[in-house]
């Protein structure tokens, strides 16, 4: 059959680029880290999960629907990592695993985190899932703890619309996941046709000059998140796999283009105090930028939104509607400040030369028109 033949030497190509033993092809980034999660449950009693407490929406709809118990763990907003005395802390004899975030394409320090885990007999599980092909002290993201996921959703390093790629080396992780894998069935024949729409309007609204336009077409839930009570997890299908052929040439190109952007918007944007989340070698999926406060991001995600100047998750986890009684006393005062503040300036390919010059100008613009107490020390102003 083409489409398992397409399949399997796509899992393949994967392999040997990850050096991995490994892989598994699923229907989203979170169906990956829901099987993976399945997966560790057969292998341990353990049901604590840690993850950031400012991270995608998708990663604690996972955790839940697993039936998993979420931990949240502050992040530091000058590293976009965790509080790693936090972590120290809330790493305990219930901890199944820690979700180690590679937000944005920059690095997590996962052998910092692997540290943690092992003395606690805990997985690490990297979220890849804005990271793929990125590489950190010549290894790359998504190889260096005990299993990975990346996403091949829109607007992610590669993808075929929707899609979900796990990654592990551990003959034990592999085996437990690949009971539940096999148990999957394939996407149905809707999710084809809904495959095809959805690229066909990725491709029109990655253009600049309809960066405004989904606003006015909601239907299509284009750069919205959401907290997902119950998930689809299928397979991937032969089609979506199709549109995967040659994706290592375009994971490079890519990966190149948005790290070449990024280095301009660091040196446009004079951020010369050059803190952890600026590198001129980070693949930045969006690039993640301070404000001072939660007006003058209203104020620049409002007034440039045709430029692609957007936020990133509305909220921290804790605030999230559907869980938050979970969290009721508990605060996680950086998280909720990175929320309140971070906006973030689009890095794809369709970014021309003029483009990334309004969207310098721009920013420039409304941050000169608040004054230089307007905008966060962490912005490098």
């Amino acid at each position: 059959m083409l489409d398992k033949n397409v399949l399997e030497d796509i899992e393949n190509e994967m392999k040997e680029y990850f050096g991995v033993k490994h892989v598994f092809l699923v229907s989203s980034g979170k169906a990956a880290l829901a099987l993976i999660l399945n997966g560790l449950q057969g292998m341990s009693k353990r049901k604590k999960v840690i993850i950031p407490a400012y991270t995608c929406y998708s990663v604690p709809s996972a955790v839940a629907m697993t039936g998993l118990d979420i931990v949240l763990c502050d992040l530091v907003p000058e590293t976009l990592d965790y509080d790693f005395v936090e972590l120290e802390k809330l790493a305990d004899d219930d901890t199944l695993c820690i979700i180690s975030t590679h937000l944005f394409g920059i690095p997590s320090d996962v052998c910092r985190i692997r540290d943690i885990g092992r003395r606690r007999g805990i997985y690490i599980i990297e979220d890849a899932a804005q990271a793929m092909g990125a590489v950190k002290g010549g290894k790359k993201l998504g190889t260096l703890g005990d299993a990975a996921f990346f996403s091949l959703g829109r607007g992610k390093n590669i993808t075929c619309g929707s899609g979900g790629i796990i990654v592990t080396s551990s003959d034990e992780i592999s085996r437990s996941i690949k009971e539940h894998y096999l148990k999957l069935k394939d996407e149905p024949l809707g999710e084809y046709v809904k495959n095809i729409i959805e690229m066909f309007f990725m491709k029109i609204f990655m253009n600049p000059y309809f960066f405004w336009f989904p606003k006015g077409l909601p239907f299509l839930h284009i750069g919205e998140t959401t907290y997902y009570k119950t998930f689809p997890l299928h397979r991937l299908n032969g089609f979506k796999a199709g549109l995967l052929q040659r994706w290592r040439a375009k994971l490079e190109g890519n990966n190149n283009f948005r790290s070449k952007l990024g280095q301009y918007y660091i040196n446009q944007l004079d951020l010369k105090k050059r803190i952890s989340i600026y590198c001129d070698d980070y693949s930045y999926l969006r690039f993640p930028f301070y404000t001072h406060h939660g007006c003058l991001k209203d104020n620049m995600c409002n007034r440039y939104k045709c430029l692609g100047v957007s936020p990133m998750y509305p909220d921290s986890i804790n605030n999230i509607l559907e869980i938050r009684e979970k969290f009721a006393n508990k605060r996680y005062k950086n998280a909720e400040t990175i929320a309140k503040t971070l906006i973030t300036l689009p890095t794809h390919i369709f970014i021309e030369v003029h483009d990334k010059v309004r969207i310098c100008e721009a920013v420039k613009d409304c941050l000169t028109g608040a004054g230089k107490g307007e905008v966060s020390e962490l912005a490098g102003n």
